[in-house]
Order: structure tokens, then sequence, then C-alpha cells
């Protein structure tokens, strides 16, 4: 999937359907005196419904569609007929989509489920026809009941992605060539920084036909929860992960410093996140020897806080222990 095709964010207007009127119709046939009523009632208006989807991914499909109209009920009419209901107004959205209301930024439901509907416009009620109103008293009524008007309001349709495992780490330490070689994913790589713009996602195969789903989403740098570089609008993407695997290039000044400040930028963006497994992953290790791995090793040891493991995406080093690791904890 192209970057540009990757849309994770549409806001949009809808408005469901008027419920049709009742009737007031009076019976007529000949040699029938005085018939009575026999108005029918409305149609109920169409809903707005959200339906999960498991085939999309992106929310390219709603990046033009700014209003969403469902139909109107049919009034009701004589011979206790009533109108057609108003054609409901389907939106499918990919499975992890978030609804929020924009006005109050509330979150009205999620859809995780493959089928899964949920209502954001209720279409209004229809109307009842006269014949609901006849008496003993009143024998004739010449009324009936209005439909409700429609409901409309806009709202924000987000993409959470659904996924395992979730890498996090600088730009350029690494995180898409790992992607590229553990997946059949094919995202953007280059020796610049924020390479990266969109998220990518990826499955990876294990032993026995079995896999998981790996995302990747661009680089955090210090201060991104102020707004720097990308700023920490795609960490999102990771909220629903098991675990949080953390890139560190060999290469880098101080690993446990790198450490630390991705840690404080997901605290700032949600503490929740801290609850997660954490795995470290030291990438680019094929330019160390092994004297200086021993070297790092001593030092991680003593200050790092979670487990850790040294890899190489290009030379083929620790990959497969690395998707042992990763499936031991994901089925713990």
């Amino acid at each position: 999937m192209t970057e540009g095709n990757f849309v994770d964010y549409v806001k949009m207007h809808v408005t469901s359907g008027n419920g049709g009127k009742g009737s007031a119709h009076l019976h007529r046939e000949k040699y029938i005196q005085k018939g009575g009523p026999d108005g029918g009632d409305g149609g109920r208006g169409g809903h707005v419904i959200i339906r999960g989807n498991s085939n999309l991914w992106t929310l390219i499909h709603l990046k033009f569609k700014r209003h969403i109209k469902a139909g109107h009920g049919e009034h009701g009419s004589s011979g206790r007929s009533t109108g057609a209901d108003g054609e409901d107004a389907i939106v499918e959205v990919p499975l992890g989509t978030v609804v929020r209301d924009t006005e109050t930024n509330t979150i009205l439901f999620e859809i995780t489920e493959d089928g899964e509907e949920k209502i954001v416009a209720e279409g209004g009620k229809g109307g009842r026809g006269n014949w609901h109103f006849k008496s003993s008293t009143n024998q004739t009524p010449r009324y009936a009941q209005p439909g409700i008007p429609h409901e409309e309001k806009d709202i924000t349709i987000e993409l959470k992605v659904l996924a395992d495992v979730g890498l996090v780490g600088f730009p350029n330490a690494g995180k898409s060539t790992l992607l590229s070689v553990l997946t059949s994913a094919k995202p953007k790589i280059a020796d610049y920084e924020f390479t990266t713009l969109k998220p990518n996602l990826g499955i990876v195969k294990y032993r026995d036909f079995q896999s998981f789903v790996m995302a990747d989403i661009p680089g955090i740098i210090e201060g991104a929860a102020e707004g720097k570089g990308l700023g920490y609008y795609f960490l999102r993407h990771i909220e629903r992960n098991s675990i949080l695997l953390f890139l560190i290039p060999a290469d880098a000044k101080d690993i446990v410093e790198q450490y630390e400040i991705l840690v404080d930028e997901l605290r700032r963006y949600n503490p929740e996140m801290l609850d997660k497994e954490r795995f470290v992953v030291i990438s680019k290790s094929d330019m160390l020897d092994d004297e200086l791995k021993s070297e790092i090793s001593t030092i991680l040891d003593k200050d790092l806080e979670c487990q850790y493991m040294f890899i190489s995406s290009v030379a083929q080093q620790g990959l497969t222990k690395l998707k042992d690791k990763l499936w031991k904890m994901l089925n713990d």
C-alpha cells in the first residue's frame, strides 16, 4: 500500500431519514356508509449505520465522502397501509475503527469485529395513522401523527491499526528494514530520517503455518509531545498492540538514554501504554564485534529495565531467535 493510500482519519456529516407521516384517510367504498378511519402508519426513516469489514485496511474509500444521507420513510396510505421504511446508509470501515462525536470529542463506539453494526444516526419513527385514535367517543378522527424528524451530526472516524507487535524507535533506527525482512511488506527504506510517513503492517510467518501481525509507525523524537518531528499523531496505531518492540541502533551514543526518552514520550501520550510488555532490540549489530557486544551487554544488564537482544536485519542475524521470543511473549 502506498503512503498516499493510507488514510486513517476522516470527518463527515451524517443525516438519517425523516419518519413518514401517518395517514388521516377515511374509508370510502360503494354501499358502505361511514367506513371509518383507515389511515396507515408512516414508514421509519433510514438509519446511518457503521459496519465493520475485515477486508478493509484503510479509510481511503471515505476520503472524499463528506456527507452521508439515509432515505426518508414513505407516508402511510389508505387501507391501513404502512409506508415503506427509508433506505439505510451503510458506511463500511476497517476493524479497529473508533467513531467520535466531532463537537464534543466523545467516543461513541468502536468497531472490532467483522460484520459488527452500530447506528450512528437513528432514523425518525413513522407517525401513526388515524385508525389508532378511533374510540367510542371519537369515531372519525381526522388527524394523524407526523413522522419524527431526522437526526444529524458531525462525526470523526479514526483508524487504530490492530497488530500484535508495534515497532517503536527513533527515525532511521531500522524499523522499516526489520519489517521488510520479517514480512512481505515493502515499506519505503532510505538512509535519511522520517522515511516512513505512514504506518505499515506486515504478517510475520512462524512455524507450523502460524503468524502474527507487526506494525511499523513513523519515528519518534524527543519532544514529540510538543509536536516536534511528526509529533505523536501515529502513536494511536500501537495503542492496541500486545508488545512494544523498541529498536535502538547499535551505533547510538547511549542506548539506555534513547530507550528512556522513547518510554517518556509514550508516557506523555498515554500512561496506560507503559503497562504493555516491552522488549528492546539492538539493531545494526553486524557493526559490532564480540568484545563490543560484551561491553554493551554489561551496561544494559545493569541499567536497562527490560530484556534485550542483538540483531541485524541486513545480515539476517538473530531474526529467528527474535521471532521465537516474540511468539513466546504473545502466547504467555
